[in-house]
């Protein structure tokens, strides 16, 4: 009893310098929360970027899901290679193709959302101009079609790295009904 009086006098002026419903600016402790009140955390920029939608209910952005390089999700990154047999010289070439294009691909993808973002911006607006419109509608086209364009360039370099014996299995997976006419 007296080791129970003990440890609860020392731990009474401990308890007063706790933030028990976040007044810290954090989150309040798990289980010092209101029952009603939800938990908030402020979201990364890119995920708060594309929470939610537009004044119009559509999800925000080209794609409205982050790119693939930040959706961790597992596999290999060039589809067509799945099911093959890479050497690992083959796959740091893959990698060192994959690594180099990614700069230019990321500035393309803020271009191309840069000029969404500004037509989008520009429903309802006050006052309409045409010509800054068919601007940013040029500037988005050109973004998409540059990534288009890399993707292209890309997926020649990958095919270079494979053997004879891989094209063809390539060749072979495209026929395959069910699976998309892709390299």
């Amino acid at each position: 009893m007296l080791t129970l009086l003990a440890a609860a006098a020392l731990a009474l002026p401990l308890a007063g310098h706790a933030a028990v419903d976040g007044e810290d600016g954090g989150p309040a402790p798990r289980g010092f929360q209101d029952a009603g009140a939800p938990e908030t955390r402020p979201l990364p920029p890119r995920q708060e970027a594309l929470r939610g939608g537009d004044d119009f209910g559509r999800p925000r952005g080209p794609h409205a899901a982050p790119p693939p390089w930040l959706s961790g999700a597992p596999g290999p990154v060039v589809p067509f290679l799945r099911g093959l047999e890479l050497t690992e010289t083959q796959e740091d070439k893959v990698f060192a193709i994959l690594h180099a294009q990614a700069p230019y691909l990321r500035e393309q993808h803020k271009a191309h959302e840069k000029a969404e973002r500004a037509l989008c911006a520009l429903h309802g607006a006050a006052k309409y101009d045409d010509a800054a419109a068919a601007k940013l509608a040029q500037a988005s086209a050109q973004a998409m079609a540059n990534i288009t364009l890399q993707h292209l360039r890309t997926e020649q370099k990958v095919l270079g790295v494979l053997t004879a014996e891989q094209r063809k299995q390539v060749e072979e997976a495209k026929a395959r009904p069910g699976r998309p006419a892709r390299p």
